[in-house]
């Protein structure tokens, strides 16, 4: 990720128009993937950097390149084979690869993201061939910050991802493997938001594995001793924040699959020291309630006049019933009042306030005694009966729980039910949509955790984190807001769900389509900027524009912002190469 040329053209290589400085000639410029052009050097850029002879003497266009490559994926036998590929074009030439993303991306999306990029990270230590990323061992806290400076100025870096490998893609602890979640979350930041794909750091905490094949296994290469907590850990992490704080102050830093014990403490330690964002949290919780919005507008229904069941209460149902709380406070319940519409279902059963070992994200949400009396609290069915939720949503990883008698038993209720099995990948979903919409006669309003094809015409909208979070990041980097705050992923929200496809098409999904995902991010960037300029914590205003001595402004006129928010989009475009001499 240290970009060796760093120290010579920062100020172009970093920006996202106009020249690019180039210290090297050569086979150098051919083996550094933020440079290489491969068959499209043009002729005087051949002749600039000594590129003939190690060229075929052919020029191609992007668009012929991004064809090859097309077809070079479809010829890879299986998922994981186009992952590898994926990876490998990545490591030649960035421009390239996201320029084939952006045009394929309905078929590469989950190869470099779920459900195929949850196998690679499985098969890490065995399928490694070249590292990316920076990897923080735990017995090494006094080197965290002398690695993290390896990888930029402080000016260098917008937006670190950063996971300890506990809670990965519904798959569970994979270690030091989890480096590759880290690093797909990033390339969606650049897929679908533009941050620039060298302003960015992925990042592993190696704090151990409970998980007995890896530390039996002779290829691990990880840490081989069981998971480290308590203090060692929590000063591990004080150490990290603070580093990433004092080298890259103006980044913005993203939580990724830390295990439920640690994820909402994490974040709620951390959300006023700097903008800070957990996507397993925010992001899912955002992006949830976007589409139940979108649903409930198209049924005329206040949420305040809904009940919601959430089946599987770690830190994905719990971020979405953080969400739907707020929302529901804002629009007049008192937090008590609101906390009552939602009831959680965790592997031992409907959370009640009889229930032993919860959490403290669980506590608000327990559910009285009296309220309880005479349900099976084992039994979704008769919980379903009890209850009569509105909406049905499954963070829970355990296949078919949401069965053809519970789902009718919710239709029993309510005409139209909103069911959400939202675990991932595709082998983990309680529920598939074909049964789903088969059993409600066709009322049910589904979203997924998994890409599924439609179903009777009507669009199956993938309610994946993509169109949530890059938005969110985006907006906080190019504001430089000093935290990320609750009105702002709210701001988010409002923004989703305002573009929903159903909105104007009854078999339209509840969320948008991946085509659009440039535009959708750029939209709710705009949203979250405005809520950050509003709410006082957006700084970028105290910076001077490139070369100028004049503050930046952020436009207060929607059209003008959403065009400023754009021109600071990167784009997958080659851009002219300017010969510099290498310090």
């Amino acid at each position: 990720m240290v970009n060796k040329h760093t120290q010579h053209s920062q100020h172009t290589r970093l920006s996202v128009t106009g020249p690019v400085e180039c210290p090297y000639t050569g086979r150098d410029v051919l083996n550094t993937p933020a440079l290489n052009k491969g068959s499209a050097f043009t002729k005087q850029e051949r002749d600039q950097f000594d590129l003939h002879g190690l060229l075929p003497v052919h020029i191609n266009t992007l668009d012929d390149q991004v064809s090859r490559a097309y077809q070079q994926f479809l010829r890879n036998p299986t998922d994981l084979a186009k992952n590898a590929f994926c990876t490998s074009l990545k490591d030649q030439n960035e421009v390239l690869y996201y320029k084939f993303l952006l045009q394929h991306i309905s078929e590469a999306f989950g190869i470099i993201y779920t459900p195929t990029q949850g196998e690679a990270i499985e098969n890490y230590s065995h399928e490694f061939r070249r590292p990316e990323g920076c990897f923080l061992d735990i017995d090494h806290p006094d080197q965290i910050e002398q690695r993290l400076a390896l990888f930029g100025q402080p000016q260098d870096i917008d937006y670190i991802v950063v996971t300890d490998g506990e809670s990965i893609l519904g798959i569970g602890d994979q270690g030091t493997g989890g480096i590759g979640i880290s690093v797909a979350k990033l390339t969606l930041m650049t897929l679908c938001a533009g941050i620039h794909p060298d302003r960015v750091v992925p990042v592993v905490l190696d704090t151990g594995t409970d998980r007995q094949t890896l530390l039996d296994d002779p290829l691990y290469m990880g840490n081989r001793f069981r998971r480290v907590r308590g203090q060692a850990y929590d000063d591990f992490m004080e150490i990290f924040v603070q580093s990433v704080k004092k080298l890259f102050p103006k980044a913005v830093l993203h939580f990724e699959d830390f295990g439920v014990k640690n994820a909402r403490r994490i974040l709620h330690k951390y959300q006023d020291v700097l903008p800070c964002f957990n996507d397993d949290i925010q992001g899912t919780g955002a992006v949830t309630l976007s589409a139940i919005t979108a649903a409930l507008k198209t049924l005329n229904t206040p949420i305040i006049d809904t009940r919601i069941l959430i089946f599987g209460a770690g830190s994905a149902g719990l971020g979405i019933a953080e969400q739907i709380t707020d929302h529901l406070v804002t629009k007049g319940l008192s937090y008590k009042e609101a906390c009552s519409h939602i009831w959680l279902i965790d592997r031992f059963g409907l959370l009640t306030k009889e229930s032993k070992g919860v959490s403290e994200g669980q506590l608000p949400y327990l559910v009285d005694t009296d309220l309880a009396q005479g349900i099976n609290t084992l039994s979704l069915v008769d919980i379903i009966a009890n209850f009569h939720p509105h909406i049905l949503i499954g963070t829970s990883t355990q296949p078919g729980a949401f069965t053809e008698a519970a789902v009718k038993e919710m239709n029993k209720h309510v005409e139209r039910p909103i069911i959400f099995p939202l675990s991932n990948p595709t082998r983990l979903h309680e529920a598939v949509p074909k049964d789903l919409l088969e059993w409600t006669q066709g009322s049910a309003l589904v979203a997924t955790g998994s890409p599924f094809p439609p179903v009777f015409n009507r669009i199956i909208s993938e309610n994946n984190n993509c169109f949530s979070f890059p938005g969110i990041g985006l907006g906080a980097v190019l504001c430089r807001a000093s935290r990320i705050t609750k009105n702002m992923i709210a701001a988010s929200v409002d923004a989703l769900s305002a573009i929903s496809p159903i909105l104007t098409d009854p078999n339209g999904g509840l969320l948008p389509n991946l085509h659009d995902i440039r535009t959708v991010s750029r939209t709710i960037a705009v949203a979250v900027i405005k809520q950050a300029v509003k709410d006082g914590i957006a700084t970028v205003q105290n910076e001077k524009s490139p070369g100028t001595d004049e503050f930046i402004q952020i436009p207060t006129d929607d059209e003008a912002l959403a065009v400023w928010v754009e021109n600071q989009m990167w784009k997958p475009e080659y851009r002219p190469l300017h010969q510099v001499e290498e310090e």
